[in-house]
């Protein structure tokens, strides 16, 4: 694995870097040495079935290459590549003109505090903050070059055999563990096979990140910058764009963040034409965790003191992995009830608890209709958005959106008014035709309560008022079978009664050989 002994260049390092290295950070394949406001990131001479760093040609090339690709994503972080090289009287300079010996990314220092890594164990994460970070990526990856080189499903078995090849240099797992795992894998790669190559085929594999975990993202002038991408190997960062946010979405998880995690996919998917690989994140996810597993584990075998941690850490990604791969039955939960009745924040606190990682896809009537008219979620809509003809529009499109996630396996929640009876069918209907099992909730409370709660209302993306909710209190609901719930309780509390209720009732089984055709009431070319 080690391939060459880099111990004298770190010493000629320490000296040359103004004898001023505070803190030097190890990782299985780099070492970074933090100098005043600088930072030198050097490879470390290994190679492992996922990265070959064997010599120092190898790292000068892919010390250059982490330059290109990063400064796009965090400008005035990465300055320039240094180089070591043995001059003639066999001594070690620091970009002198002798022999090549090693390599330096050169980066402008920032401070540890900022990595997402850190404000995340510190209990510093905001909604605010994820929700930047979801936008951000989406900007990087409709940015993302399209590859199309091998179809979806093989991009993927190859990144499983890296995962085999990468358990193999550890001796955390045993072969049996492994070869149950790669089977696990083998299987749910075979029944996503289909809706990977589609992706593939409509420019869903790009040339991403690779490694798009919290401890590569940090706070740039207070906005979440991505950093630190794989460099060194272009197959592992080629990949489909939701196989990339599954890096961070099976961190936060992984760190118990789920409702992080939710949030960053909901949001991602709020911008992006991405339903259809919904279903497939779980899969995404666990790859993940696997990666991580075997890397950790890597690490573990020279780590001396750290090894028992290393190794305990490496078994929770490899038990988080195995615990997606097992079969789960999509669900559709529906929450309704007059404006001011908590509908979003009841959604977004239940969707985490709802499925496997990442959790539900929240389709949610604000933010459809704030798509139709092509306008960021907070921009206010005039009256003539919800003409009765725009709303039943936005109804059909949640009902198709719910479908799709059902028809694949997924699960959701759809958080709308639902006070017509045709909407609340239009929704039963959905899960009913899929086969799967559905539950609805209506959220009640007193109307002097929802006035308030309207009155006091900023931003977001409902543009209810004290005026719409009015109109809705005069009008009938018609006879609501769904059953009440307390709209004063706190959202908590509300989500555990729901999930108590929804296991009391126990889950429906699903058909083996189900099948449903969907076709998009607003993509009427568009059939599952």
């Amino acid at each position: 694995m080690i391939t060459e002994d880099q111990s004298a260049t770190i010493s000629f390092l320490k000296d040359a870097l103004s004898r001023n290295v505070a803190e030097t950070i190890e990782t299985h394949i780099s070492r970074i040495f933090l100098v005043g406001e600088r930072a030198y990131k050097m490879k470390r001479a290994v190679k492992l079935p996922y990265a070959d760093f064997s010599s120092p040609e190898i790292r000068l090339a892919a010390c250059r290459k982490e330059v290109e690709l990063n400064t796009p994503t965090a400008p005035g972080i990465y300055l320039g590549v240094r180089t070591i090289t043995r001059e003639g009287d066999g001594s070690l300079a620091l970009d002198g003109q002798g022999q090549l010996v090693d390599a330096l990314v050169e980066m402008r220092r920032f401070e540890q505090s900022l990595l997402l890594d850190r404000i995340a164990t510190s209990g510093g994460l905001t909604p605010s903050m994820v929700t930047s970070l979801a936008k951000a990526i989406v900007r990087f990856h409709r940015l993302a070059p399209v590859i199309h080189d091998g179809s979806g499903a093989a991009n993927m078995a190859a990144v499983l055999k890296v995962n085999e090849a990468g358990f193999a240099t550890s001796h955390v797992f045993s072969p049996d563990e492994v070869g149950e795992l790669t089977s696990a894998f083998d299987q749910r790669l075979a029944q996503l096979a289909g809706l990977l190559d589609q992706r593939e085929q409509a420019g869903k594999v790009r040339r991403c990140h690779g490694d798009l975990h919290l401890r590569n993202i940090f706070l740039l002038d207070g906005e979440p910058c991505l950093f630190d991408c794989i460099e060194f190997n272009d197959q592992i960062a080629t990949t489909d764009i939701l196989y990339d946010l599954a890096f961070l979405l099976m961190d936060l998880w992984y760190r118990g963040h789920p409702e992080f995690a939710n949030l960053v996919m909901n949001r991602y998917l709020d911008e992006t034409d991405e339903e259809d690989g919904f279903a497939a994140l779980p899969f995404f996810i666990a790859v993940r965790a696997a990666v991580r597993a075997h890397v950790t584990a890597t690490q573990a075998e020279d780590a001396g003191e750290r090894a028992a941690m290393l190794a305990g850490e490496a078994r929770s990604y490899f038990e988080l992995a195995r615990s997606l791969l097992q079969p789960a039955a999509g669900r559709l939960v529906a929450i309704g009830g007059l404006s001011g009745s908590g509908k979003t924040t009841l959604a977004e606190t239940l969707a985490p608890r709802i499925g496997p990682a990442p959790g539900a896809r929240i389709i949610e009537s604000d933010r459809i209709r704030k798509a139709m008219h092509d306008v960021p979620a907070e921009t206010r809509l005039p009256q003539a958005a919800y003409r009765p003809e725009i709303s039943a529009k936005v109804y059909e499109e949640m009902a198709w959106r719910a479908r799709l996630i059902l028809a694949e396996g997924g699960s959701a929640v759809a958080d709308a008014v639902f006070d017509k009876p045709a909407n609340r069918r239009m929704i039963e209907d959905a899960a009913e035709e899929c086969h799967h099992p559905f539950s609805a909730f209506w959220l009640e409370a007193d109307p002097p309560l929802l006035l308030r709660r309207v009155a006091a209302r900023s931003g977001g993306p409902s543009d209810a008022t004290v005026d719409i909710l009015a109109h809705q209190l005069a009008h009938d609901t018609g006879a609501v079978a769904w059953p009440r719930l307390d709209a004063t309780q706190p959202a908590e509390r509300i989500a555990d009664e729901i999930i108590h209720l929804i296991g009391k009732n126990g889950p429906e089984p699903v058909p083996a050989n189900a099948e449903a055709r969907v076709v998009s009431p607003s993509h009427p070319n568009t059939v599952l």
